[in-house]
């Protein structure tokens, strides 16, 4: 799952939707860094009530992830993606059309969500603009499996995520999403912050019927 997906109905709990999103926060800031459900799990109680909601939404994220892996129709579309985007980019054998396919998956289901209701990207949006950043990211520190920054003890200051938190409202990427010349953009940002070559303009050329599939498995996508 992406964003919108882990953490759409939790909008009335900002803190919650900001566990959702963090281990993915992280995942931008420090691959190397983990948020753990077992970890989490440990701190769901805590007395500091921003680190119970934000290790209860972390809880629900990797729950989340559990079972929409597992589904048909995600391994399926997956497969499926893959061998339509080797087919689009001529001798790339490697990780790139595999990894395109999983993350294609999730982020047009992210898009179908919006489509859907347009206010549920305006009402993640909103949470997240009600967190007070400097919170989420003292809770973060708490629950990580090591320093968010190199070089940063455990108990680093304000810094990465609330960085992050800022960036993330300011480019608003989500409703990128809904829109194939977009969707191509944000896709060469992660390319370029993986590792990995840009995407042509035959890509985008997929697009249009990916999301058509996506937007009518949505159900299949979305039921445990």
């Amino acid at each position: 799952m992406n964003y919108l997906a882990h953490g759409w109905r939790f909008a009335a709990e900002p803190c919650f939707l900001a566990g959702t999103a963090a281990p993915d926060w992280l995942s931008v800031i420090n691959r190397k860094v983990r948020l753990r459900s077992r970890r989490a799990a440990a701190h769901v109680a805590d007395a500091d009530p921003v680190v119970a909601a934000v290790a209860r939404g972390i809880v629900q994220h990797h729950a989340d992830d559990a079972w929409f892996h597992a589904t048909s129709a995600f391994h399926e579309l997956s497969l499926t993606f893959a061998v339509r985007l080797r087919g689009a980019l001529p001798g790339d054998e490697g990780f790139r059309p595999s990894f395109l396919g999983h993350i294609l998956v999730e982020l047009l289901l992210d898009a179908a969500l919006g489509e859907e209701d347009p206010r549920r990207l305006d009402a993640y949006y909103a949470a997240l603009a009600a967190l007070d950043a400097g919170a989420i990211q003292r809770a973060i520190v708490r629950l990580a499996s090591g320093p968010l920054e190199q070089g940063k003890p455990a108990a680093e200051p304000p810094g990465a995520v609330s960085h992050l938190i800022a960036r993330f409202l300011e480019e608003r990427f989500l409703y990128d999403y809904l829109d194939d010349a977009r969707l191509l953009v944000r896709l060469n940002h992660v390319m370029r912050r993986v590792g990995l070559p840009a995407l042509p303009p035959q890509v985008g050329e997929l697009l249009p019927e990916m999301r058509s599939v996506v937007r009518r498995r949505r159900d299949e996508l979305l039921t445990p």
